[in-house]
């Protein structure tokens, strides 16, 4: 396998464009175990999509190995009438957000055949670079063991559990680094 090659969007058309090619990897990758998303999820993760590449401080970031799109990363920053940190039990010092404060880490995928190579890794350091930011954020599904552990490993701390706002949401640890 050659390296992957890699790609960063932060314009909403050029993002909108790459939907045709990440939407089928984010399906693969989210049919597998733990997670068996079927239509329904991947309808909410379009749907969820056109609203965050439009939010400030959109970053996309596509990984290529030739012309395959091998994995993809993105997030967009909290603004200050944002619900992440709601329900978590976290005192309100740490839970003002100005717009400039967090990134969060909305989507990391890789390809299965990728996988544990480290590209996971390469694509949360790109879709962080230049982020001036204090701090960054994100939720992973708890039984997604390697992904909890690379997380850990990235230097993540665990905030805590809630399941997301949409009806019928599976429970999420939100951590934040």
């Amino acid at each position: 396998m050659q390296t992957p090659a890699f790609e960063t969007f932060t314009d909403p058309d050029a993002a909108a464009r790459a939907l045709d090619e990440i939407a089928p990897l984010y399906e693969q990758v989210f049919a597998e175990p733990p997670y068996f998303e079927g239509p329904r999820d991947l309808a909410g993760f379009l749907q969820g999509y056109e609203s965050f590449r439009t939010m400030p401080g959109f970053r996309l970031v596509l990984a290529r190995s030739g012309a395959a799109l091998v994995g993809f990363a993105f997030g967009v920053l909290l603004q200050p009438d944002s619900r992440w940190w709601n329900g978590l039990g976290l005192d309100e010092g740490f839970t003002r957000e100005d717009g400039h404060r967090t990134f969060v880490i909305r989507e990391i995928a890789v390809a299965p055949e990728q996988r544990r190579r480290g590209l996971g890794r390469e694509l949360h350091a790109a879709v962080l670079k230049g982020a001036q930011v204090e701090r960054v954020t994100l939720a992973v599904r708890p039984e997604a063991h390697a992904a909890m552990k690379m997380y850990e490993a990235l230097g993540y701390r665990d905030l805590g559990d809630k399941p997301p706002a949409w009806e019928g949401a599976p429970v999420y640890r939100y951590m934040v680094r």
